[in-house]
């Protein structure tokens, strides 16, 4: 095995697809851009590719880094390059940006056709399915005919699981981490309650913020804030901050005097410079609406039987936003469907976040597992 080296700089592409592409909703994308980035090489035989998909606020920059920007570093860099536990010597990795995203694939801020505007709030709503049958254009697109292992984690999780159902002859391994087969009740209201901080920002403008020249920013502040606080645990929390005062006593009043609001603002802050506020809606809304068991009377076993993949799955102790009871639950219908399975649930003080650390037992597991994988 080499040692782990990162990937260096790398350069986005972006495909175009004329054909239009009718969605879940009952809208349709007259045509359509998606940015990706790949790393490593494909095959001869075209079968060692994987495709990353993202979570709510990721993107198709899985790894590497723009120019010499060490700030531009990949979203999951600690688990894709050479050496690493997803190994760019073996496989080739694919990164790409949902569709209603804002890092360049087609979605809100992008131009409508028929208004030579920003599509804003006419943008048709998405959900993980189209993402899905997007990226199965964008394989096509490279002469893909199936992934050795369609990867995510949370929402990229979901995607994952979206693929071995709605492609099953195109993927060979589904890995589902941190995700679930369908959202709680909890996830639900969490995610509400932070479309309503932007829905009722008065900056918002129905969507149609683009043409104000404004950000609807203290909507998206608040939005990222609830969030994050789901994205930690108890115990992470009290591990970073505590009850720290920013200025070492009590001075009764409303700005900052804990360091976790500290926290809380500066990641708001930070996020509100750069997320579309319709992409944060769109995509939780897409969240919301995963539930490949809807159409079988909420049956999860009827659901998965259209898998064909091997599975690996894994969850986190103190992840209570996506649990693992969540991914056990999806484990144990996938056995029902004969499925083999490779479950890891692992000690982990850090909350959901957990999936994107550099945790030694669960690349150690992730590690195992793609070695495996052959191509």
């Amino acid at each position: 095995m080499s040692s782990p080296t990162n990937i260096g700089n790398v350069t986005p592409s972006r495909a175009h697809f004329s054909e239009a592409l009718a969605l879940k909703s009952g809208g349709v994308l007259p045509a359509y851009d998606l940015v990706y980035e790949t790393y490593g090489s494909l095959n001869a035989a075209k079968t060692n590719a994987i495709l990353v998909c993202h979570a709510l606020s990721g993107s198709h920059h899985v790894a590497g880094t723009y120019g010499d920007d060490p700030k531009s570093r990949g979203w999951w860099d600690n688990l894709v390059g050479p050496g690493k536990p997803l190994d760019t010597d073996k496989f080739f990795v694919i990164g790409v940006n949902n569709l209603g995203g804002c890092y360049g694939s087609t979605g809100p801020m992008s131009i409508n056709p028929a208004t030579g505007k920003p599509w804003g709030s006419q943008f048709p709503f998405v959900t993980v399915e189209d993402w899905v049958d997007s990226q199965a254009r964008l394989a096509d697109l490279l002469g893909i005919d199936s992934f050795a292992a369609v990867l995510g984690g949370s929402l990229g999780g979901m995607q994952a699981l979206a693929w071995t159902l709605r492609h099953p002859e195109r993927v060979r391994h589904g890995m589902v981490i941190a995700a679930a087969p369908k959202l709680s009740a909890e996830n639900i209201a969490f995610n509400e309650v932070a479309r309503q901080a932007i829905l009722t920002d008065p900056e918002f403008f129905g969507g149609d913020y683009y043409e104000h020249g404004v950000v609807p920013v203290r909507g998206l502040r608040l939005a990222r804030m609830i969030g994050h606080i789901t994205y930690l645990s108890d115990d992470a929390m009290n591990d970073k901050f505590g009850r720290r005062l920013r200025h070492g006593e009590h001075r009764y009043h409303f700005d900052v005097e804990f360091e976790i609001e500290s926290y809380l603002r500066y990641q708001g802050d930070k996020f509100a410079t750069f997320f579309d506020a319709n992409t944060y809606l769109l995509t939780t809304k897409a969240l919301d609406y995963f539930d490949p068991a809807l159409a079988y009377d909420g049956n999860l076993n009827a659901a998965l039987a259209a898998a064909r993949a091997r599975f690996f799955i894994a969850s986190f102790s103190t992840d209570w936003r996506f649990s693992p009871a969540r991914s056990r639950e999806l484990m144990f219908s996938l056995l029902h469907n004969g499925r083999h399975v490779t479950y890891a649930e692992l000690d982990s003080s850090a909350g959901h976040d957990s999936f994107l650390l550099d945790d030694a037992h669960y690349h150690a597991a992730l590690r195992a597992y793609f070695a495996n994988i052959e191509v």
